[in-house]
């Protein structure tokens, strides 16, 4: 992770009319501000000049209610100085980035390592081209956090409740903020709605501050039932999961239907059969895909497996989805699913590697 460079923007001054997109998110943010000077830390050498951080600054404010937090605020993903994009109506990606991070009260200095999250974010979208959007989500693949204990390790994006979209003379842009989420909270908007899943968290997570000592909100009774309710009554949005590890091969038999014969990883296999439930009952279908190939899953009136161009679809009832849901378990083994021979699954041990590629944890 690279570490921004800290101080005050000396040579902001020096820019002021040449760079009309910072001074127009400067100025939304002096209206939620008056009167307070932020405390800016400008990156040394920016990413067009070959630097290592997309970013050309990060903002921060201190708040007090609804609780005391910092309000972090990105420079670099809207078009902060000339008009370079073909789309005349949006301001670079259309978006900067806000994080509200819970603080104590007297806390002197916004903690350096949100800094270097907002970094990463933005590097992310700058060398993939792709973009975040209110009721999106993202693992962290661990604490977002590195030195701090903490069970945040996700995250959803939201508007930011108090920054209204603004038109700049480079295009529109929106103010997008990053809610820190645990596993299980992730976990329930992959099952039901990132959008409606951070609504429910809401009242028990004021303006949606980050606080990195906060246990699930999941473990409240009451909010735990509001989102089961919902996924319960709306099914899933989420209709695509990633995985390592997918293959299959089908076998001819003597006399009987031939078999394919599905490989997954055991790390998958909870969020599979949590989410086909949500998805093919309610008419959506769902697709599981690795770099190489792809599973997809359809609703049906009969059970049946096509295989086309490194694709295989399987067309399943209600009554067999919820005979794979109870099947399949996220342990290594072969498993068969009452009702539907002509395929059979096979689950592999999988493991879990943090950025260093050490093996964190295995599954199964």
């Amino acid at each position: 992770m690279t570490q921004a460079a800290q101080g005050q923007d000396d040579n902001a001054g020096d820019d002021e009319n040449l760079s009309p997109g910072w001074d127009a998110i400067t100025a939304a943010l002096e209206r939620l501000y008056p009167g307070q000077e932020p405390k800016h830390y400008a990156t040394v050498l920016k990413w067009m000049f070959g630097g290592p951080d997309p970013l050309d600054g990060v903002s921060v404010w201190k708040r007090m209610e609804p609780v005391p937090h910092w309000h972090y605020l990105s420079y670099g993903l809207s078009e902060l100085y000339a008009k370079e994009s073909g789309d005349a109506d949006t301001s670079g990606y259309g978006f900067e980035l806000t994080f509200r991070l819970a603080c104590e009260p007297d806390e002197a200095e916004p903690p350096a390592w949100a800094i270097n999250f907002l970094q990463n974010l933005a590097r992310y979208v700058f060398k993939s081209g792709n973009v975040f959007d209110d009721g999106h989500w993202m693992t962290a693949n661990g604490p977002i956090a590195l030195e701090r204990e903490t069970l945040i390790c996700s995250m959803g994006f939201v508007f930011d409740p108090e920054l209204p979209a603004i038109d700049t003379p480079n295009g529109r842009m929106r103010f997008l903020q990053i809610v820190g989420l645990t596993e299980d909270e992730e976990r329930a908007c992959k099952r039901w709605d990132t959008r409606k899943l951070l609504d429910a968290l809401l009242p028990a997570m004021p303006l949606w501050v980050t606080d990195l000592a906060r246990p699930s909100l999941l473990d409240d009774p009451e909010v735990r039932r509001r989102v089961e309710e919902g996924a319960a009554r709306d099914g899933s949005s989420s209709g695509f999961l990633f995985t390592d590890v997918l293959g299959w091969e089908t076998s001819k038999r003597l006399l009987r239907a031939p078999v394919t014969e599905i490989t997954v990883g055991a790390r998958q296999v909870d969020e599979l059969v949590a989410l086909l439930p949500l998805r093919l009952p309610f008419g959506r279908g769902f697709h599981f895909a690795s770099r190489e190939r792809a599973l997809v899953f359809e609703h049906g009136d009969a059970d049946r497996v096509a295989e086309e161009d490194g694709k295989l679809t399987l067309h399943l009832s209600d009554a067999t989805v919820r005979e794979l849901a109870r099947t399949l378990k996220p342990v290594a083994g072969t498993y068969e699913v009452p009702g539907f021979g002509a395929v059979r699954w096979k689950v592999q041990k999988t493991t879990i590697r943090d950025p260093q590629g050490n093996v964190v944890r295995t599954v199964g």
